[in-house]
């Protein structure tokens, strides 16, 4: 099974932070989870705000546990506020239900990990991420069917 390597990790993270700065956008934080969600590789802009790791961890590790890019998590926390709540507290808070969350996919559509952003609003979060990941030579998934 296809495993994502530290190369690829570094080669996300770098290629999402020169995005977000060529974006002007505000300082990010990007966090890069294997497929069990422990974390491959971290990185933060000077002057990112206090719990950007949390949040951009939530994000990634909210898309790994369902399988599914935060976007998509974002349209199901609208539709049934309560469950994504529930589920939230039962993961002891680590589920952050909004765009910037993006499962890292292999060619053959396998999930080997999920980059979470922190930093800009969420849709340029996610797009850094997807700059990252397909820099990276694999495809980003970030839920939007």
């Amino acid at each position: 099974m296809p495993q994502l390597t530290l190369t690829q990790a570094q080669v996300i993270v770098a290629t999402a932070l020169k995005h977000g700065a060529d974006q002007k956008m505000q300082p990010l934080a990007v966090v890069v989870l294997d497929e069990r969600g422990v974390p491959k590789a971290y990185a933060a802009q000077d002057g990112t705000s206090l719990r950007r790791f949390e949040i951009a961890s939530g994000k990634a590790h909210g898309a790994l546990s369902f399988g599914i890019g935060s976007r998509a998590l974002a349209k199901r926390a609208a539709a049934n506020p309560h469950f994504i709540a529930a589920v939230t507290h039962a993961v002891g808070g680590s589920l952050v239900p909004v765009p910037g969350g993006v499962l890292i996919r292999t060619a053959d559509k396998a999930i080997i990990g999920a980059v979470g952003i922190s930093g800009d609003n969420s849709d340029n979060d996610e797009a850094a991420a997807i700059a990252g990941i397909t820099a990276a030579g694999l495809t980003a998934d970030p839920g939007e069917a």
